[in-house]
């Protein structure tokens, strides 16, 4: 099966209605989920869909035309249509959009992939989260929950420019949940992740999360927290696990580089940054321990491609290095006003959205410590880890994060459980802050990261390891 034939006559038709530059995606896309609760099934869901998207650019414009029919009179008629819309909007004076240069490549690529996660049955699949939901309520959860979830993508690419890309991604993971009522409140636990383990994989990954034998392990530790300690107030020295460290690189790092939210190109929904581009190269963003990748090529990993949504290859490029902020996740249009000279950060959710600056495996390099030693070294502090809560402001600058489970630390040593964790920030002192980090490092993936209007959902993926951080205001104030 290929495509490449109706996204060429897109773009062809594009070109003779007067665009200088013209791409054209095909995506087929199926999908499965599945959700359990105390023991039964709660719900199957099943979904197939496909279409064509068109990008045209006429002088300062973009236009973007979508249909759900993959005949050649459609892909030409969307074509035509994605080419009068930019010129319809090229009426408005603006300078004209110029693109940093992607070298055209006829190529295929396909991730790793084990075990096709659509070809293992439903039946397995249910009893799998049964197993893991009834073992959690035995171990005396009062609601157990379990989910998982398969992407199957092929996408076909054509560009004026002369690529012709097809890709084909499959994606899974899943999650349990374990939830303890108390007087006035409930505590849940979480494994692996507040919302689950997904990545750029085949059924093995689901297989090596081990679902089932964490569950009552959830269960205890969620009726445990109802009579755990309040978390203390005040400034102190803060560990952080490797999941949560995720969620804090997604939100304090990997929203603040995408460079259409520095150019100020979003900003209605989700909100600008408050980075300056003129400080790119001499702005210090963190410690000497800080080193932030972007890397769409780390197998497995949930934010992985072989070439982004325009044709751009999957590139390696560092975002903070010892600290100092050096690289954004960027598009071609985007890098071009920014008198950048690379691109490789555009996706977009489906056939029927304009494709735009997406996070990829935004990622934490690995430090030289262990947990052990980051927690022996410790003597007064807090440990906290798997997500609860989040909010951060719309600049990406001052955040509030809170943690499903944390631990006193005393005298290089965890010691009692304590009940909602929470902390607090302003993202470049926070990151100044951290002095030790571990090498313990897990590709998180996110498969929820939402952004732009209409809006649209990303698969992103965050290397982490738990790491240390000096001088934390910690607990809720009075």
């Amino acid at each position: 099966m290929s495509h490449f034939d109706e996204a060429s006559a897109a773009v062809q038709a594009a070109l003779e209605a007067g665009a200088r530059y013209a791409d054209c995606r095909v995506m087929v896309r199926r999908t499965e989920s599945m959700s359990a609760r105390d023991g039964d099934i709660e719900e199957v869901d099943s979904g197939e869909s496909a279409g064509l998207g068109v990008r045209a650019l006429v002088g300062s414009s973009w236009g973007f035309y979508a249909v759900p029919d993959l005949s050649d009179p459609a892909a030409r008629a969307a074509g035509r249509r994605a080419a009068q819309i930019a010129a319809a909007s090229a009426t408005v004076p603006g300078p004209p959009v110029e693109l940093v240069p992607s070298a055209a490549v006829e190529a295929s690529w396909a991730n790793e992939c084990e075990i096709d996660p659509l070809g293992v049955s439903l039946s397995t699949k249910g009893d799998l989260l049964v197993a893991a939901t009834a073992a959690a309520g035995a171990a005396g959860a009062d609601l157990a929950q379990g989910a998982l979830s398969v992407w199957d993508t092929r996408k076909w690419f054509v560009s004026s420019e002369g690529h012709r890309i097809d890709q084909h991604t499959r994606e899974c993971g899943g999650g349990v949940w374990a939830s303890a009522f108390g007087d006035g409140e409930i505590q849940r636990r979480s494994w692996p992740s507040y919302g689950g383990q997904y990545g750029t994989r085949g059924w093995e990954l689901v297989e090596s999360l081990d679902l089932v034998g964490n569950a009552a392990r959830l269960a205890e530790e969620a009726r445990a927290l109802l009579s755990a300690p309040l978390c203390p107030t005040g400034e102190t020295t803060l560990v952080l696990g490797g999941e949560q460290l995720a969620l804090q690189i997604h939100e304090s790092v990997g929203h603040a580089i995408e460079l259409d939210r520095i150019l100020g190109w979003e900003a209605a929904f989700a909100g600008t940054s408050w980075l300056d581009l003129r400080k790119l190269g001499s702005l210090r963003y963190g410690s000497e321990l800080m080193n932030i990748t972007i890397d769409p090529g780390i197998p497995g990993a949930l934010g992985s491609f072989g070439y982004d949504d325009e044709g751009t290859p999957a590139t390696r490029r560092d975002a903070v290095r010892d600290g100092i902020w050096v690289g954004v996740l960027a598009g071609r249009d985007s890098a071009a006003v920014a008198g950048l000279d690379y691109a490789g950060s555009v996706r977009s959710d489906g056939w029927a959205r304009l494709p735009m600056v997406r996070m990829t495996n935004v990622g934490l390099e690995p430090g030289p410590h262990t947990l052990d030693e980051i927690i022996a070294a410790t003597d007064d502090g807090v440990f906290m880890d798997v997500n609860r809560s989040w909010s951060i402001d719309d600049r990406r600058l001052n955040f509030q994060f809170g943690c499903e489970i944390g631990y006193e630390i005393k005298n290089g040593k965890l010691g009692r459980m304590l009940r909602n964790p929470t902390y607090t920030g302003i993202g470049p002192k926070f990151w100044q802050s951290m002095d030790m980090l571990s090498s313990e490092t897990v590709a998180w993936g996110t498969p929820n990261c939402g952004k732009g209007q209409p809006g649209q959902v990303g698969h992103t993926g965050h290397p982490a390891a738990p790491a240390r951080f000096t001088d934390v205001r910690v607990g809720v104030r009075g």
